[in-house]
């Protein structure tokens, strides 16, 4: 039985340097070949080619880009908003959080990027929204059938 072991997201895999980026420049330009030639004599994708071939004649360099990131959530550098906001409506719900964000900024947020950014800035909210109350047993009316 054949199992195959896969890398976990703390290995991150290293960009290919300028040299050996540098190195399938100069094989393309210099022959008279194809990229998926080139890209199987490299062991490379042909999509890898591709994008060098185009950050080449685009930019001029072959220099590897920076890797990763996150894009930035809409709220999160309205800190000053946010916290203003759940002290004028502490009672509120995150639907109505994303209401009045719309309404107060014209930027529509979900309930769930609300949330988030909320318990990343430790503002709390109201857990739950009123319910039917439970009367005591006396004070039910009863019904005959």
């Amino acid at each position: 039985m054949w199992y195959t072991t896969f890398s976990t997201s703390a290995e991150k895999m290293k960009a290919y340097s300028l040299e050996f980026r540098k190195k399938i420049i100069k094989a393309y330009e210099q022959g008279d070949t194809s990229v998926r030639k080139v890209a199987q004599r490299f062991d490379v994708s042909k999509a890898f080619v591709q994008k060098i071939l185009k950050q080449k004649q685009t930019t001029g360099h072959v220099q590897p880009k920076k890797q990763g990131g996150s894009l930035k959530s809409v709220l999160h550098s309205s800190t000053a908003k946010l916290t203003q906001m759940v002290e004028k409506y502490p009672d509120s719900t995150l639907l109505e959080y994303c209401e009045y964000w719309l309404d107060s900024y014209q930027q529509s947020v979900s309930p769930s990027m609300m949330c988030r950014e909320l318990i990343k800035q430790n503002l709390t909210r109201k857990k739950r929204q009123y319910g039917v109350v439970n009367l005591p047993p006396t004070s039910r009316a009863t019904f005959e059938v």
